[in-house]
Formats: structure tokens, sequence, C-alpha cells
């Protein structure tokens, strides 16, 4: 069993001196990180602080969902350490990516190669993984696709129309703002967390001012952090009903497709009439919100949600009642709990395996402390289950934003913000419309970023992704791509 000692406990939006983070021997820090995730911690973020000659610091943060709090915990190891990926297939990505960023090599890793961006002599080249056997065969996808969209690269590996393997390569959106964010925080700071992903605006800039306003000892009033969720919420609902009209277009079913497409837009508009930018841009800063909301606006907002409701509700309900749909949506794509359990998948894709993993329930902070939103979850793990746990969501977000307009808190709208504190480290989460969003801020002497890690909900579940398309036909895959809708540039950074 883990102790105490062995590791920092905060509680989500908290910060504190590095000097209070244990460190740990290198054996130890692997005992402690395999114990704690045996016993029901998952890995929400694993990344490397500045490097000293010859030696290499690694920083640990495990989310405990049960006692609603997390972990923090640290070790120094040299230009290589026992690879934690065999016994933790959690830590198998940010494993490659503390390689591929710092150097380190994670000895028995199984598969070590580029994350987000390779050497550039070896760009758009790699080894990948392949099948041998008679009848056999490789297709490769991408990374410039038909539609506009994104770069990625997928190479299946096929018996016939069966997949076997399917390999996902990333890093074609590579842009390299981790980097960018050590030395700040600086003026343009917000506006690099709103472009992380540009379609979870509110949720990287809400995960961002909670980090600045944990070192620097201030809390926004009720009134800013009602309109942060508020934002957060529509942002949710706006994603879902796009999504779930995209899935049904996927089966060629335009009735649902045409309507939510039109919707999308609809609940987009409503944040526009929050803040003046459909996707929120400018809503959240640390120390409070960017705009306010008076009884007018309110009602507004509140009148072109209902409206959206109502004509989602009968375009959604036709999804559930058309036989030929369901009859692609379900068990397509299944992913079972263990498995999603053991990649440490958050979000849509782990509560549509019956996980319940939520960070406004689990890792409650800002406006969720005092106002929640139920835990949605199905267990089929397929298709329909994700689509079925989006539906849901979009009907409980509805209901908490008509309840938080109804009642709108008072308090200032901005509150100072001191500088942060030097040789501090702060941790912030947020439960985005993908996802469990993670960022981990770590502060030198001079009260600058040090280290910056950003971990997008896209980063934990690419994987899953691949695995829900082991033993699938390849003509499924690109309703199961969509029915994860996981971000490239949120991957890539």
């Amino acid at each position: 069993m883990t102790t105490r000692e062995e590791s920092l406990r905060l509680f989500n939006g908290e910060s504190a001196s590095m000097a209070s983070v244990p460190e740990l021997a290198a054996d130890g820090f692997r005992r402690r990180l395999l114990e704690g995730v045996r016993s029901g911690e998952r890995l929400a973020s694993l990344g490397g602080l500045a490097t000293v000659t010859g030696r290499q610091d690694l920083l640990a943060v495990t989310a405990d969902g049960a006692g609603g709090a997390l972990n923090l915990f640290r070790t120094t190891v040299g230009t290589s350490y026992q690879s934690l990926t065999l016994e933790c297939p959690q830590a198998h990505l940010f494993e490659r990516r503390l390689h591929e960023r710092w150097g380190v090599v994670p000895e028995g890793h199984p598969w070590l190669k580029p994350v987000r961006f390779p050497a550039p002599a070896e760009a758009g080249r790699f080894d990948p993984y392949r099948v041998e056997g008679d009848e056999v065969h490789e297709v490769a996808v991408g990374p410039v696709h038909a539609g506009v969209i994104e770069p990625g690269h997928f190479r299946f590996q096929c018996h016939g129309e069966r997949v076997l393997h399917l390999e996902i390569m990333l890093g074609y959106q590579h842009r390299g703002v981790e980097r960018a964010l050590v030395g700040g925080p600086g003026k343009r700071t917000a506006a690099l967390m709103e472009t992380l992903a540009g379609d979870t605006t509110i949720g990287h800039a809400t995960a961002y001012a909670q980090v600045m306003e944990a070192l620097g000892g201030c809390r926004p009033s009720p009134r800013a952090e009602a309109l942060r969720a508020l934002a957060l919420e529509l942002e949710r609902m706006a994603n879902h009903v796009g999504d779930l009209g995209a899935l049904a277009g996927d089966v060629g079913y335009l009735p649902t497709a045409s309507f939510c497409g039109r919707l999308r837009g609809d609940l987009l508009n409503a944040t526009a009439a929050l803040c003046g930018n459909r996707f929120g841009r400018g809503l959240v800063r640390p120390g409070g919100a960017g705009c306010d909301v008076d009884e007018a606006r309110a009602k507004d907002v509140l009148g072109r949600v209902d409206r959206a409701m109502r004509d989602v509700e009968r375009a959604v309900a036709l999804l559930w009642s058309t036989p030929s749909v369901m009859g692609r949506f379900e068990g397509t794509g299944a992913l079972d709990r263990g498995t999603c359990a053991d990649l440490g998948l958050v979000g849509v894709a782990a509560r549509a395996c019956g996980l319940d993993r939520d960070v406004r329930q689990e890792f409650p902070a800002g406006f969720y402390r005092f106002s929640q939103v139920p835990v949605s979850t199905w267990d089929s793990g397929d298709v329909f289950a994700r689509a079925w746990v989006r539906w849901l969501e979009v009907e409980r977000s509805a209901e908490f934003v008509r309840r938080v307009l109804s009642g709108m808190p008072g308090g200032d709208l901005q509150v100072e913000v001191a500088a942060p504190a030097p040789e501090s480290v702060a941790v912030a989460m947020v439960e985005g419309w993908r996802g469990e969003i993670c960022h981990v801020a770590v502060t030198g002497a001079d009260g600058r970023f040090a280290s910056y890690e950003v971990v997008d909900p896209s980063f934990h579940n690419w994987q899953g992704l691949a695995h829900a398309m082991r033993g699938q036909a390849i003509s499924d895959f690109p309703l199961c791509n969509k029915s994860f809708n996981l971000s490239y540039c949120g991957h890539d950074l």
C-alpha cells in the first residue's frame, strides 16, 4: 500500500512549494507510482523538469478519484531509468514523450518512437509495426485526407477487411507550445492557452486560470466562477451536438446530420451572445472573467439554449428510433472496461465503458464545488455508448446552464492576481468536453515558469481508438474515429 509520506496530496487548483514534493529514489518512485495505479489511482501527468548536468528530474501526478486528491512525487534519474510501461500501460506515451523531449531513455520500453516530432532528417519516415502472414496486407491513410481536417497518419494491418492492428502517427500539428510557455507568464500566454485546441478554448483557458490563481494565492468570486462554468457547459453542448450530427453523417443518416450541424452553430452563438465570441476567447482570465451577464443577456442566452434544445431533442431522437442507424452503432468499435482502465482513458471514452471518471465530480473546483452535474455513463463501450453518453451530457449540461442563469451569484468580475510564487508547483484539472484536462506548472526562483506540462484528453485517448479498431472492418474506421473525435493539435502541442 502507498503511504502519504511518499507523495504530496493537493486538491485540484492548489499549489505548494517544490520543496514539499517528496523526492524519492528511482526505485521508490517506481514503486510509489505502480502501487498507486494498482490501488485505483490514474496517471494524470509524468513530465520532466529542468535538467542538471547529467541528471534529469521527473515529476509524477497521480489522480485519486476516490479520495478527491492529486498526489505529487518526484525523482532524479541519470540519462536512463527502468521503464514503467510494461507494468503500467498508462505510462506508455508519457515515457515516449520524455525520451523525445528530454533525451531520457526508459530502458525496456517496448516501442520507443517519436510522439510529436522526430528529428528533422526523419520527418515522415518511421518503421511501422507489421503483421506477417498469408493474405495480410497494409493500408496507409493520411496524413493528407480527403476532407478539410487536421493531418494524421493511420496505418492498418489487415486480413481481408478485418483490422488486426492500427498504428497512429501524429505530430504534424506540433507547434512547440509547451516550450513557448517556459519563461512565462507573459502577454501572449493566455492567447496560447486558448489555442491549444481551438474547440476547447474554455477548457484550457480555465485550467490555466486556475494555475495562475493557485500560484498567485487568490480565488475568483462566485460570479466569475459561475460564468466560467456556464461557458464550459455551453462548449460541451455545442461540441457534443456537432459530434452526434457527424456520427449520423458517417452512417448516411442525413436528417440528424443536417439538423445537428445547424444546431451546433446555434449553441456556439449562445456563447457569442454571452461574451461576443463563438469560441469564448477572452471570457476566461486569471482572477475572474472577461465579461458579465445582466438580466437581459441571461434571458437571451437562456432563450437560445431552450430553442436549440427543443430541436436537438427531436433530431437526436431520430437516431435511437432508426434501426439502420442502431445497427451500425451497436457493437461497432467496442472497448472493454478492463482495457479502458489499463490505458488510462478519460472523458466520454471512459464513461462509455462504464468508468465513473469526471473531474467535476471527483476533483470539483470553481463553481462545481457548489453546483454539480451528474456523471453520465454507459457500459457497452461501443459507438452507441459513446453517442449515448454524449446525449446524456447534453441534457445535463442544459439543465446546469438553466440553473446557473436563473440564479447568478454576486461578486466582483475580476480580482487581482499576484505574481506567481517562486519555486512552487500548481496542478489544475478541468473536465473539458473531450475529458480530463491537466495543467502542471513549476516556477523557478524568479517566479517564471520553469516547466509547464499540458495533458489534453486526446493524449490519453488516441491509443483507445487503436484498440477499438482491432477485429473491426476497416470500413468502420471513419465511424469509430468520429465516435472518439480526438484532437490532433491538442495531442501535438
